[in-house]
Protein backbone atom coordinates (compact mmCIF):
# COMPACT_ATOMS: atom_id res chain seq x y z
CA UNK A 1 0.00 0.00 0.00
CA UNK A 2 1.27 3.47 -0.85
CA UNK A 3 -0.33 5.32 2.07
CA UNK A 4 2.03 5.38 5.06
CA UNK A 5 -0.49 7.31 7.17
CA UNK A 6 -2.78 4.27 7.32
CA UNK A 7 -0.20 2.56 9.54
CA UNK A 8 -0.78 5.28 12.15
CA UNK A 9 -4.53 4.60 12.11
CA UNK A 10 -4.45 1.05 13.49
CA UNK A 11 -2.42 -1.13 15.85
CA UNK A 12 0.80 -2.76 14.64
CA UNK A 13 -0.76 -6.20 14.12
CA UNK A 14 -2.86 -4.66 11.31
CA UNK A 15 0.24 -3.61 9.36
CA UNK A 16 0.74 -7.16 8.09
CA UNK A 17 -2.75 -7.00 6.53
CA UNK A 18 -2.13 -3.53 5.08
CA UNK A 19 1.06 -4.81 3.42
CA UNK A 20 -1.01 -7.34 1.43
CA UNK A 21 -2.98 -4.57 -0.31
CA UNK A 22 -1.86 -3.05 -3.61
CA UNK A 23 -3.31 0.46 -3.55
CA UNK A 24 -4.62 3.03 -1.13
CA UNK A 25 -8.00 3.33 -2.87
CA UNK A 26 -10.31 1.58 -0.42
CA UNK A 27 -13.34 1.25 -2.69
CA UNK A 28 -11.30 -0.22 -5.54
CA UNK A 29 -9.61 -2.64 -3.15
CA UNK A 30 -12.94 -3.74 -1.65
CA UNK A 31 -14.30 -4.45 -5.15
CA UNK A 32 -11.16 -6.28 -6.32
CA UNK A 33 -11.09 -8.31 -3.14
CA UNK A 34 -14.77 -9.17 -3.48
CA UNK A 35 -14.06 -10.73 -6.86
CA UNK A 36 -10.96 -12.50 -5.56
CA UNK A 37 -12.92 -14.18 -2.77
CA UNK A 38 -15.80 -15.11 -5.08
CA UNK A 39 -13.36 -16.56 -7.63
CA UNK A 40 -11.71 -18.64 -4.91
CA UNK A 41 -15.05 -19.97 -3.66
CA UNK A 42 -15.86 -21.08 -7.20
CA UNK A 43 -12.79 -23.35 -7.18
CA UNK A 44 -13.84 -25.22 -4.01
CA UNK A 45 -15.88 -28.38 -4.25
CA UNK A 46 -18.57 -29.17 -1.70
CA UNK A 47 -16.48 -32.08 -0.41
CA UNK A 48 -13.32 -30.00 -0.12
CA UNK A 49 -15.21 -27.26 1.75
CA UNK A 50 -15.46 -29.61 4.75
CA UNK A 51 -11.69 -30.22 4.82
CA UNK A 52 -9.36 -28.93 7.55
CA UNK A 53 -5.63 -29.26 6.87
CA UNK A 54 -4.76 -30.28 10.44
CA UNK A 55 -6.38 -31.25 13.70
CA UNK A 56 -7.91 -28.28 15.52
CA UNK A 57 -7.85 -26.16 12.35
CA UNK A 58 -10.95 -24.74 10.73
CA UNK A 59 -12.50 -26.28 7.64
CA UNK A 60 -12.67 -24.14 4.51
CA UNK A 61 -16.34 -23.45 5.23
CA UNK A 62 -15.39 -22.31 8.73
CA UNK A 63 -12.70 -20.01 7.33
CA UNK A 64 -15.32 -18.48 5.03
CA UNK A 65 -17.75 -18.15 7.95
CA UNK A 66 -14.95 -16.40 9.88
CA UNK A 67 -14.37 -13.97 6.99
CA UNK A 68 -18.05 -13.06 6.85
CA UNK A 69 -18.49 -12.66 10.60
CA UNK A 70 -15.28 -10.67 11.03
CA UNK A 71 -16.29 -8.33 8.21
CA UNK A 72 -19.66 -7.77 9.90
CA UNK A 73 -18.03 -6.97 13.23
CA UNK A 74 -15.36 -4.73 11.74
CA UNK A 75 -17.80 -2.77 9.62
CA UNK A 76 -20.09 -2.28 12.61
CA UNK A 77 -17.11 -0.64 14.28
CA UNK A 78 -16.47 1.44 11.17
CA UNK A 79 -20.10 2.59 11.13
CA UNK A 80 -19.89 3.67 14.76
CA UNK A 81 -16.58 5.50 14.26
CA UNK A 82 -17.73 7.17 11.04
CA UNK A 83 -20.66 8.61 12.97
CA UNK A 84 -18.24 10.12 15.51
CA UNK A 85 -19.27 7.66 18.21
CA UNK A 86 -16.44 7.56 20.75
CA UNK A 87 -17.98 4.78 22.85
CA UNK A 88 -15.32 2.14 23.45
CA UNK A 89 -16.27 -1.12 21.73
CA UNK A 90 -15.39 -4.63 22.95
CA UNK A 91 -13.32 -7.23 21.18
CA UNK A 92 -14.57 -10.66 20.14
CA UNK A 93 -13.27 -14.20 20.34
CA UNK A 94 -13.09 -15.59 16.82
CA UNK A 95 -12.61 -19.21 17.89
CA UNK A 96 -15.72 -19.07 20.08
CA UNK A 97 -17.73 -17.66 17.18
CA UNK A 98 -16.74 -20.58 14.96
CA UNK A 99 -17.28 -23.10 17.74
CA UNK A 100 -20.76 -21.73 18.37
CA UNK A 101 -21.58 -21.71 14.65
CA UNK A 102 -20.80 -25.42 14.24
CA UNK A 103 -24.43 -26.47 14.69
CA UNK A 104 -25.59 -24.22 11.87
CA UNK A 105 -26.55 -25.81 8.57
CA UNK A 106 -25.24 -24.02 5.49
CA UNK A 107 -23.55 -25.05 2.30
CA UNK A 108 -20.87 -23.44 0.18
CA UNK A 109 -23.43 -21.71 -2.05
CA UNK A 110 -25.03 -20.15 1.04
CA UNK A 111 -21.64 -18.84 2.17
CA UNK A 112 -20.93 -17.43 -1.27
CA UNK A 113 -24.23 -15.52 -1.29
CA UNK A 114 -23.77 -14.33 2.27
CA UNK A 115 -20.24 -13.11 1.56
CA UNK A 116 -21.49 -11.22 -1.47
CA UNK A 117 -24.34 -9.58 0.50
CA UNK A 118 -22.03 -8.60 3.35
CA UNK A 119 -19.36 -7.21 1.01
CA UNK A 120 -21.93 -5.21 -0.96
CA UNK A 121 -23.15 -3.77 2.35
CA UNK A 122 -19.55 -2.91 3.27
CA UNK A 123 -19.02 -1.11 -0.04
CA UNK A 124 -22.33 0.74 0.42
CA UNK A 125 -21.24 1.79 3.91
CA UNK A 126 -17.90 3.18 2.75
CA UNK A 127 -18.89 4.72 -0.58
CA UNK A 128 -20.43 7.96 0.74
CA UNK A 129 -18.09 8.47 3.72
CA UNK A 130 -16.38 11.83 4.02
CA UNK A 131 -12.71 12.27 4.91
CA UNK A 132 -13.78 13.36 8.40
CA UNK A 133 -15.81 10.18 8.84
CA UNK A 134 -13.04 7.97 7.47
CA UNK A 135 -10.47 9.53 9.80
CA UNK A 136 -12.41 9.62 13.09
CA UNK A 137 -10.55 7.62 15.73
CA UNK A 138 -12.41 5.17 17.90
CA UNK A 139 -11.45 2.44 20.32
CA UNK A 140 -12.25 -1.23 19.83
CA UNK A 141 -10.72 -4.03 21.84
CA UNK A 142 -8.76 -1.36 23.76
CA UNK A 143 -6.98 -0.16 20.58
CA UNK A 144 -7.39 2.94 18.38
CA UNK A 145 -8.65 2.58 14.81
CA UNK A 146 -10.21 4.77 12.15
CA UNK A 147 -13.07 3.74 9.91
CA UNK A 148 -10.58 3.90 7.01
CA UNK A 149 -8.10 1.55 8.67
CA UNK A 150 -10.91 -0.89 9.43
CA UNK A 151 -11.88 -0.95 5.75
CA UNK A 152 -8.35 -1.81 4.74
CA UNK A 153 -8.24 -4.39 7.52
CA UNK A 154 -11.31 -6.07 5.98
CA UNK A 155 -9.49 -6.34 2.64
CA UNK A 156 -6.14 -7.51 4.03
CA UNK A 157 -7.79 -10.02 6.35
CA UNK A 158 -9.65 -11.58 3.41
CA UNK A 159 -6.46 -11.68 1.30
CA UNK A 160 -4.64 -13.41 4.15
CA UNK A 161 -7.27 -16.12 4.55
CA UNK A 162 -7.61 -16.67 0.80
CA UNK A 163 -3.87 -17.25 0.64
CA UNK A 164 -4.07 -19.71 3.53
CA UNK A 165 -6.83 -21.61 1.72
CA UNK A 166 -4.80 -21.66 -1.51
CA UNK A 167 -1.58 -22.78 0.23
CA UNK A 168 -2.81 -25.23 2.85
CA UNK A 169 -6.07 -26.65 1.64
Amino acid sequence: MNNPSIYDQAPPYCHYYFDLIESDNLLIELEKNKQMVLDLIQTISSEKSEYAYAENKWSIKEVLRHLIETERILTYRALRFSRMDSTELPGFEEDAYIENARGMHYDLADLEKEFLFVREATISLYKPMTELQLNFRGIANKVNYTARSIGFMVVGHAIHHCRVIEERY
